[in-house]
């Protein structure tokens, strides 16, 4: 322990420290701390855990040295490991949480709103990303991290490590010029150390991170009188150039695509704390298919992340309590342009956007997006916001305006917004209103959360994502957590109740009882060795949602009759579980499963039906180079009156990655999605087909429906750095009549691509 850092141990305050600037040193990035200046470096140790349980010493201890020069900061770490082997593998970027790593928490602000997140494992493979508190508004916070982290931005700093017989050994260097932070010559950052230890589940911090206090970073560290510090000139102009071989189904010959080849992304740093980009004709092509979702209710829409780089950075600046800027609405942008980043106290983000309806530039027809996120710091860790999206598609228009806020104070959280939208097609405006309320107070061992929302039914975000408009929720859930004793089988165990409802909007402003009701009882625990996971009982009552059946008709029970409208039966009652397991990170295996089964809703019919549902996966390193992961979702409804299918969807999905370099890699994926629905019937009450109204008056029953999906892809990549890539690239999409046959395939369509891209840092 150096003297600075023994004194201000001493002054009753050592969780703040003032690091040494060292200029003119040059230090070897190998792994090993052998380099004369890290004898000048502060040591932090004294790493406490705090999941599953907080207020013990850790098992292994962590030293973390810091030091910083005019132009980056510095940090080297040894990690102690005497208990079990280190978990380290080759992974690819932002894939090393599986493994044994430290992440550096970088409050460049110290606003204890959000983080940069830094994090290498033993062999120096990095992730990166924001890091923000997690919201206390769900059952399962109990037992998981205390904050989310978001991988989408990347960063771009130096690391490198080594596995070495007392644990392992990091050195990371992190140039200013890849952060934001104050404008102020003198300033003070938050900060933080976490460690997770794969084979234990065990995750440990240089400060006391306590489970009785709503915020994560409000519990962090700091770094104090960091002065003069340069970021110097940031200017990144990455230039582009893509082609693609296509083919569609049959016989159609391969078609080369030289149309619109290139791009270019521009990234500015107009300040410390203010970044500025554009792009004109981005491609999006190393962007890893989405993986296949299956809905498990019709009336709620399926969300997919945002992968593309030009909308990642600084996609932290766009996010509220509500989903009102969902960048994927720009589905095919010509060019855009966006200001993201901190000028004093409140945070800025502006983004506009032409996208094209058409697939090329020459077949120009254009829709603009606008949006703009501002919040506001208030005193603590309070603060109010605000968000605008516009978008203008021809003589159709669609506005939003939005207000938030998010209330801290110790075991107390809340955050709210309200909204209006207007949306207009040049004879017509239609105006609604919506609001969300979340609250929690989290205790060690009593915690409870409250939450509501509220969307008109002409509320519209055409900018944004809503799962579901129409509606309004109430949700209650209590909770209280046992901790076991140090060396118990039991490490953590948490019991709780979910009172929820959901009404029709015009039903919860008239006063009426809700249409669905749920109550859950609920159970989450850690077991010694790494093992976790949770188990609901519920039981429910849904009313006869009849806006998903006005088309319906029940055939006549006598021929020459007249179809009846079909009108289901006014409630279903259902009661099942859930649960799910996670496996400890053993050295080449983990695992994790997710079940459900029990009586529960056939929304095919409206009828009541038996469920099974499991979403699995397997992740299988045979060597520290190779990564196997196994998923599989199956979701199936049996029917009660005669045990028939009447929907069963089954999706393996398999990925082989072969990572032969930190920055090069082969990855194959393989995803089969076989869908069956049978013939629909008025399964809860006559038992008849149910049938349609053609466009000819006449009416047909709904048949028995079979799909099977094959997609195959296989890519190479080369990426020394964010920015500078080599994709080279094939996909194929297949379909064939019986399941699982592999025998008699007809192509939808394949083809290759191509990507070079290079990131000019000047």
């Amino acid at each position: 322990m150096t003297l600075l850092t023994l004194l201000l141990v001493l002054a009753g305050n050592p969780n703040e420290v003032e690091i040494p600037r060292v200029e003119g040193s040059q230090i070897v990035l190998d792994g090993v701390l052998d380099d004369a200046v890290w004898q000048q470096a502060t040591l932090l140790t004294g790493f406490m855990q705090y999941q599953p349980v907080d207020g013990r010493p850790a098992m292994d201890s962590t030293h973390v040295y810091v030091w910083y020069e005019a132009t980056a900061i510095h940090f080297g770490i040894r990690a102690y490991e005497v208990h079990s082997e280190v978990r380290a593998t080759l992974a690819d970027r932002d894939k090393i949480d599986g493994d044994d790593h430290v992440l550096l928490v970088l409050d460049t602000y110290n606003d204890r709103r959000q983080a940069v997140g830094i994090a290498v494992n033993p062999l120096g493979q990095q992730a990166d990303g924001i890091l923000r508190d997690a919201q206390q508004g769900g059952f399962f916070r109990g037992g998981g991290q205390p904050f989310n982290m978001d991988l989408s931005p990347d960063f771009v700093f130096q690391s490198a490590g080594r596995e070495t017989d007392f644990g392992y050994e990091v050195e990371i260097t992190v140039p200013f010029k890849s952060l934001r932070f104050q404008p102020s010559v003198t300033q003070t950052w938050g900060f933080n150390v976490v460690r997770n230890v794969a084979h234990s589940g065990y995750s440990t911090a240089w400060t006391e991170v306590r489970q009785n206090n709503a915020s994560f970073l409000g519990q962090s560290g700091q770094l104090s009188d960091l002065t003069d510090l340069r970021r110097g000139i940031v200017l990144d102009v990455s230039p582009e150039i893509t082609g693609s071989l296509t083919r569609a189904a049959g016989d159609s010959p391969w078609d080369g695509n030289a149309r619109d080849p290139l791009g270019v992304n521009v990234r500015w740093g107009v300040t410390n704390n203010l970044t500025l980009n554009g792009t004109v004709n981005p491609d999006f092509s190393q962007v890893e298919a989405d993986v296949a979702q299956i809905q498990t209710d019709p009336r709620r829409a399926l969300f997919f992340p945002e992968k593309r780089p030009f909308f990642l950075d600084g996609i932290e600046q766009f996010q509220g309590p509500t989903n009102l800027i969902y960048t994927r609405r720009i589905a095919n942008p010509l060019t855009a342009v966006k200001l993201t980043g901190k000028t004093g106290a409140t945070n800025v983000g502006v983004l506009s956007a032409v996208d094209n309806t058409e697939l090329y530039l020459g077949d120009l027809e254009a829709r603009y997006f606008n949006a703009v996120r501002l919040s506001r710091d208030l005193s603590g860790q309070n603060t109010i916001g605000g968000t605008y999206t516009d978008k203008i598609d021809g003589d159709r228009w669609n506005r939003v305006g939005a207000v938030d806020g998010r209330l801290v104070s110790g075991i107390y959280s809340a955050t709210w917004q309200v909204a209006g939208s207007l949306t207009g097609d040049g004879s017509e405006t239609v105006g609604a209103p919506m609001w969300t309320w979340q609250s929690s107070a989290t205790g060690r061992k009593y915690a409870a959360s409250f939450s509501t929302t509220g969307f008109h039914p002409d509320f519209n975000a055409e900018s944004g994502f809503l799962q579901r408009i129409g509606i309004a929720t109430a949700t209650f859930s209590p909770r209280r957590t046992w901790y076991g004793q140090e060396g118990a089988l039991v490490e953590r165990f948490t019991f709780g109740l979910t009172f929820d409802g959901t009404w029709d909007y015009d039903r919860f402003t008239r006063g009426t009882g809700p249409n669905d009701r749920k109550l859950h009882f609920n159970t989450a625990y850690s077991f010694r060795g790494g093992w976790s996971g949770g188990t609901s009982v519920f039981y429910e009552s849904f009313k006869y949602p009849e806006e998903l059946y006005t088309g319906y008709f029940v055939a006549p029970a006598s021929p020459g009759g007249q179809p009846t409208p079909y009108v289901g039966v006014d409630r279903l009652i259902n009661l099942g579980f859930w649960s799910t397991l996670g496996t400890p990170q053993w050295k080449k295996f983990s695992g994790f499963v997710f079940l459900v089964g029990g009586r529960d809703d056939n929304f095919f019919e409206w009828a009541s039906a038996d469920i099974f549902f499991v979403n699995g996966s397997l992740n299988w390193n045979p060597t520290d180079q190779i990564r196997v992961n196994l998923l599989y979702n199956h979701q199936q409804f049996i029917r009660v009156t005669d045990r028939s299918n009447v929907g069963l969807r089954r999706v393996p999905r398999l990925k082989v990655e072969y990572q032969a370099t930190p920055s090069l890699f082969v990855r194959v994926v393989g995803q089969y999605d076989s869908n069956f629905v049978d013939e629909l019937r008025d399964d809860s009450r006559t038992n008849r087909p149910i049938v349609v109204r053609n466009s000819d008056g006449t009416f047909s029953g709904i048949p028995e429906r079979r799909s099977n999906f094959f997609r195959f892809d296989w890519l190479f990549s080369y990426r020394p750095t964010p920015g500078t890539v080599v994709f080279l690239g094939y996909g194929s999409s297949l379909t064939e009549p019986q399941t699982y046959r592999f025998s008699d395939f007809t192509r939808l369509n394949d083809g290759f691509f191509l990507k070079l891209s290079y990131r000019y840092r000047v």
